[in-house]
């Protein structure tokens, strides 16, 4: 039994022939190559998010003592079970949840169309999910129970679309940036019709959920959403493998025997559903799925997006937003889209700038 984590394509596994960086590890009998400085990028981004954590349902209005937080995290009974386990905890572990997710499908999408501008929040599918969600919560349509399950809807009608547009033969990188930045505008712009023909205080309502908030979730959305993404798991294992196979150019793919179309349309579907049921659990927080593969490949510098960084990077910056958002303007709380949109949107005319500069022969 085999396993990397970084290169492309996948090494030998030999304890005495390996790739420089990597090393063995054997586990009853099986034996996984493993990238050395992924590994310790993923470790320490562990330990990182673990003291967000902590500070997450440490710090609010009233401040709970580490100690206290930890006996209601472990089950033991405290004086701060209100504070901690039902106000904080929930809201804290749909933010873990949401993140990891983005970050994965923001990881899987950019891989497929090899261009890191491709996001779920900028090739339209955020706002297929958003579109059809508020549709319905303008005009009354369903009851909230059912409107994850109309983001997750949303987003896979809008990247289906997406896909069918771009596909020429193949599916061109650029082509389809461009065609998913068109359909993303359009569909905002659905959007915003839905909101100014429906009730006020209901158009106010879908507006705060547009721009990403945390406020008021629970476990009614936790548990469904950690439930959906213990089911995708195996999918994601799979992904983990399938994408060494995407990174390599066409004819090199094709001679090895990868069926890149299908590939490609497993990777893509897979992402789609992740970013579609985390925006169903949160809203659309907007360049989270940017942010974190692109970060996780330059931290672990590996040849491939590391889906298991960046999946802990998505849901560090979720969680830290969000208790940005909370305390940043106390009482007042911010939804949590804002604080990422705020880091987002430079990097996002960052690698605009860059890829440009790259394009005309200068250096990166």
């Amino acid at each position: 039994m085999t396993a990397t984590l970084g290169t492309t394509p996948e090494p030998a596994l030999n304890p005495r022939i390996r790739p420089a960086g990597y090393a063995v590890l054997r586990v009853r009998g099986a034996a996984f190559m493993v990238h050395r400085r992924a590994a310790v990028v993923a470790t320490t981004l562990t330990v990182l998010l673990a003291a967000a954590c902590l500070a997450y349902l440490c710090v609010g209005e009233s401040f709970v003592q580490p100690v206290e937080a930890l006996k209601v995290v472990f089950g033991q009974p405290s004086p701060d079970e209100l504070v901690v386990g039902t106000l904080r905890e929930p809201r804290m572990v749909v933010g873990l949840l949401v993140g990891a997710a983005f970050g994965v499908a923001g990881g899987l999408i950019q891989t497929v169309a090899r261009n890191p501008l491709a996001s779920p929040d900028i090739i339209g599918i955020s706002q297929g999910a958003s579109a059809l969600t508020v549709g319905a919560m303008t005009f009354g349509l369903t009851s909230y129970a059912v409107l994850p399950y109309l983001s997750v809807l949303g987003g896979v009608l809008a990247a289906a679309l997406v896909y069918v547009f771009a596909w020429r033969g193949g599916l061109h990188a650029t082509r389809f940036v461009l065609i998913g930045i068109g359909f993303a505008i359009a569909l905002r712009s659905i959007t915003t019709l839905f909101m100014t023909k429906g009730d006020y205080l209901v158009a106010q309502q879908a507006q705060i959920w547009m721009t990403g908030s945390l406020n008021g979730r629970g476990w009614a959305e936790a548990n469904p959403l950690g439930l959906t993404l213990l089911v995708l798991l195996p999918f994601v294992l799979w992904a983990a493998r399938a994408q060494r196979s995407v990174t390599l150019d066409d004819d090199t793919a094709t001679a090895l025997g990868v069926r890149l179309g299908r590939v490609r349309l497993g990777l893509v579907a897979l992402g789609v559903v992740l970013a579609s049921v985390a925006t169903g659990a949160a809203g659309p927080v907007d360049f989270v799925a940017l942010l974190a593969p692109q970060i996780a490949r330059r931290l672990t510098r590996t040849a491939q997006i590391p889906l298991l960084s960046s999946a802990l990077l998505g849901a560090l910056i979720v969680v830290l937003a969000d208790l940005l958002a909370r305390r940043l303007f106390a009482p007042t709380e911010l939804p949590v889209g804002v604080l990422t949109a705020a880091v987002g949107a430079p990097y996002l005319i960052w690698l605009i700038v860059r890829s440009r500069t790259v394009r005309n022969g200068g250096t990166a």
